[in-house]
């Protein structure tokens, strides 16, 4: 299995692509609320990448893919896509996903919205998949088997009562959108991969309010739940380091919250 040890240089570009697609993230919140379309969101997306940032969408066109970004509601567990029939209502929640191609790089990143107030069970469970990606990231130093990083994240879903599912996992990225390394959300053979410093992935674990069963519908993107409970997923992009891992999306808040750090706390 070759993976990628970036350079120095590359990590620079790879910032500058993750700190593009985090800034997506933050500008589309104050436009994610009852009544407006999850086309309309994906449209502000779009032209705030290409006119504003000056990036490429890396999702328009992938294998296919019609739109620029993926926005999962409620019971859609990845790759929703965006449609201007489908307006947000009190108590949705969703995921939005972006990625940019920034100068033949890289940067890959989402998080979860809820329109208004939810009930308990879904804000619960959109704060665990937020805490479970923290979990994987706490994980990751140079030297650690790479599924040490699943192996952490199951533990803490599932004590939670949540599931996690199991048919899509992080990727490399890099100068392409996916490469090695797979990286699981849930324990399972590796194939022997050790964590070096230089390594890029993302960790984006996907969770289930009940079982981690899935279906895939008849548009051949769309991913639900089997049993239509809410699904919950945060991803960020990061490099090994020396001693731990460099979160190259970090978003301002999350900063602030004192949950996360630009280097980790294995620094």
């Amino acid at each position: 299995m070759a993976i990628p040890l970036r350079t120095e240089d590359e990590i620079v570009k790879l910032r500058e692509a993750c700190k593009l697609a985090a800034d997506v993230l933050i500008m589309i919140e104050p436009y994610v609320k009852e009544g407006v379309s999850t086309g309309e969101l994906d449209r502000i997306c779009h032209d705030y990448m290409v006119n504003v940032q000056k990036v490429i969408p890396a999702c328009l066109n992938y294998h296919g893919y019609p739109k620029a970004t993926c926005i999962s509601l409620n019971e859609v567990v990845c790759h929703g896509i965006p449609n201007e029939d489908k307006l947000l209502k009190n108590g949705d929640i969703l995921n939005i996903d972006v990625t940019v191609i920034k100068d033949g790089y890289f940067g890959d990143n989402s998080k979860m919205y809820i329109v208004g107030e939810t009930n308990i069970r879904s804000k619960k469970l959109c704060e665990a998949a937020q805490e479970a990606l923290y979990v994987g990231l706490r994980t990751v130093k140079p030297g650690i088997r790479l599924n040490e990083i699943g192996r952490a994240v199951q533990k803490y879903t599932e004590a939670q009562g949540f599931s996690v599912v199991r048919e899509y996992c992080g990727h490399g990225i890099g100068t392409e959108f996916h490469s090695e390394p797979q990286v699981l959300h849930y324990y399972a053979d590796d194939g022997g991969v050790i964590l070096q410093k230089g390594m890029v992935f993302t960790i984006e674990p996907m969770i289930n309010a009940g079982k981690k069963e899935i279906r895939l519908m008849g548009d051949g993107w769309t991913v639900k739940t089997k049993d239509r409970s809410h699904s919950a997923q945060y991803e960020h992009q990061i490099v090994v380091t020396d001693t731990g891992c460099e979160v190259m999306t970090i978003r301002p808040e999350e900063e602030q919250e004192g949950r996360i750090q630009r280097i980790m706390i294995n620094r």
